[in-house]
């Protein structure tokens, strides 16, 4: 049995499709119940609180965990308990190139290869969906705003990394792995407004915004220190965030699917 994690969320509610699609045993973790594919059983719970995991974990053999809560050695400790033995975490990009900034995943990180178990990390780098977050002013008036408007980032859809983790957590190979997973090509949010607004047929006027605009508003959802972070690699990017990853080709055998597709399927979010 494979017990995901964030099963509501853009990549965990994929990755429960699609081992569901592929006949896996599955187990649903959430605060909240969703729909779900037949046959796939809900668990409620929060990584946030270990010792509510235990039903969840129960004759699972591995475990799709997520970056959340603040005691990942306790999560770990209880899914071995339950049978757990191989774990593969969604991690985050910044957690190799900027440490400092996204302690969170590297604590996770650090719990998961010391865990005993076998263990992949994942670390993907910004997510195709993040650009949601422009759904609303672009229904309303067309508008997106971001900084740093000409800076491209190989942003990956999150699709693939579902897919890769189904790979990972079904098949041999992987142990000890960690993969950097990024799209096709490095794209601006200028050219993101551009590709929604071919999507939609009609222009979508991008607006640039300050640092300081950009820092106050992510400042609302985000904690200083992954704001801090995210804006150094939004406007001064290293040479490794700007790189194309062959990690989603190596595993999935294709090459990874193009910020416009993703507009192309999701295209709804913004009419």
């Amino acid at each position: 049995m494979i017990v995901v994690t964030g099963a509501t969320g853009k990549v965990g509610g994929e990755l429960v499709r699609l081992l569901a699609a592929a006949g896996e045993q599955v187990t649903a973790v959430s605060r909240r119940p969703a729909p779900l594919p037949e046959g796939v059983r809900h668990s409620a719970g929060d990584l946030g609180e270990p010792a509510g995991l235990k039903a969840a974990f129960d004759g699972a053999d591995a475990l799709f965990l997520l970056v959340a809560g603040q005691e990942p050695q306790a999560v770990l400790e209880a899914a071995a308990a339950g049978g757990v033995r191989r774990v593969v975490l969604l991690s985050s990009q910044g957690a190799g190139t900027r440490p400092e900034a996204y302690g969170h995943p590297v604590a996770f990180e650090e719990a998961v290869r010391g865990s005993g178990l076998e263990w992949t990390i994942l670390r993907p780098g910004g997510f195709d969906s993040n650009a949601l977050a422009w759904a609303e002013p672009i229904r309303a008036h067309r508008t997106a705003a971001a900084p740093f408007g000409d800076v491209a980032l190989p942003t990956v859809d999150p699709g693939d990394i579902a897919e890769v983790a189904a790979v990972v957590l079904r098949e041999g190979g992987h142990a000890g792995r960690t993969y950097t997973l990024t799209g096709p090509q490095a794209v601006s949010p200028r050219e993101r407004a551009a590709a929604i607004g071919a999507a939609l047929g009609e222009e979508v006027r991008f607006v640039e915004q300050s640092r300081e605009e950009a820092r106050e508003q992510m400042l609302r959802v985000m904690p200083e220190p992954v704001v801090e972070g995210t804006l150094a690699i939004l406007g001064t990017p290293t040479v490794e965030e700007q790189q194309v990853s062959p990690d989603v080709e190596r595993i999935l055998g294709r090459v990874p699917r193009a910020f416009a597709d993703w507009a192309a399927r999701n295209v709804a979010a913004f009419r």
